[in-house]
């Protein structure tokens, strides 16, 4: 069995400049795939990509995309074949959150969150698919949440976007099967020690709530059956077997981890 599943594949990681999207990139380049690493922070990205190449002996490349931009998405992919070739996966990770009630949350906000969660994930995956039909073999896989499966309190535009994400991936799935490139979804469930949640998440909730950050963290590991919340790992994984040919029989699921906090 190879103990590098993804050797010189190629991979694009958007949202790849650091969180979960780094340890995404990492993780690839560990078994064996060269990636770009595309964020619109392309510093970043550039640290990222040289930390990866130093750790891994991987090719590595620093790219700045917005993903709600065509134009630059459609560029990102062309200059991926450019240099590297080929392009075997596409990882949509890019994404944000704004968290607000629905009689609070302004349009612009929503927009945004639906701009870049929903909307940015089509865009990559239309410009992935051009080129993984016309080889025949490729893998998109989006990174969703649980929010995807089940509502979010006060979090309407997210879990609006996710559970749009889940669609777009089955009916990519449909789309794409005959051409031989398989669209999953990974559905994490909190990553508790994330930037997200340390810079931006239990701020959030803490205002939302009414209670303080400390007591924010200590809720949602309640919540989890495992009572732990989600680490890289427990991501990256996933990821990993979803690009290999071991899951060569799958196609259009979305998958959760979430320590059995969502269970369908």
């Amino acid at each position: 069995m190879n103990s590098q599943p993804l050797l010189d594949q190629v991979a694009i990681v958007t949202g790849g400049a650091q969180g979960l999207g780094a340890a995404i990139v990492e993780r690839l380049a560990s078994e064996g795939a060269h990636v770009v690493v595309a964020d619109m922070n392309l510093a970043g990205a550039q640290a990222t990509a040289t930390a990866v190449a130093q750790a891994t002996g991987r090719r590595t490349w620093a790219l700045a995309v917005d993903v709600t931009v065509e134009e630059q998405v459609a560029a990102m992919v062309d200059q991926t074949l450019e240099t590297f070739g080929r392009l075997d996966i596409l990882v949509a990770n890019a994404g944000i959150v704004i968290a607000g009630a629905i009689d609070e949350l302004d349009l612009a906000r929503w927009r945004k969150v639906v701009d870049v969660n929903l909307t940015g994930y089509f865009l990559c995956a239309k410009h992935a698919a051009r080129v993984m039909k016309s080889r025949r073999s490729g893998v998109i896989i989006q990174i969703n949440s649980k929010s995807g499966k089940k509502g979010s309190f006060k979090n309407g535009a997210y879990a609006a976007s996710k559970f749009g994400g889940i669609g777009l991936t089955q009916s990519i799935a449909l789309e794409l099967a005959e051409y031989g490139v398989r669209v999953n979804a990974v559905c994490p469930g909190n990553l508790l020690d994330s930037p997200l949640w340390q810079e931006s998440l239990y701020s959030q909730y803490a205002q939302r709530l009414g209670i303080s950050e400390e007591e924010v963290r200590q809720r949602y590991v309640d919540q989890v059956p495992m009572k732990r919340g989600c680490t890289y790992q427990d991501v990256t994984n996933v990821v990993v077997f979803l690009a290999s040919e071991q899951a060569s029989y799958m196609t259009g699921q979305a998958i959760n981890v979430t320590g059995g906090q969502e269970m369908r």
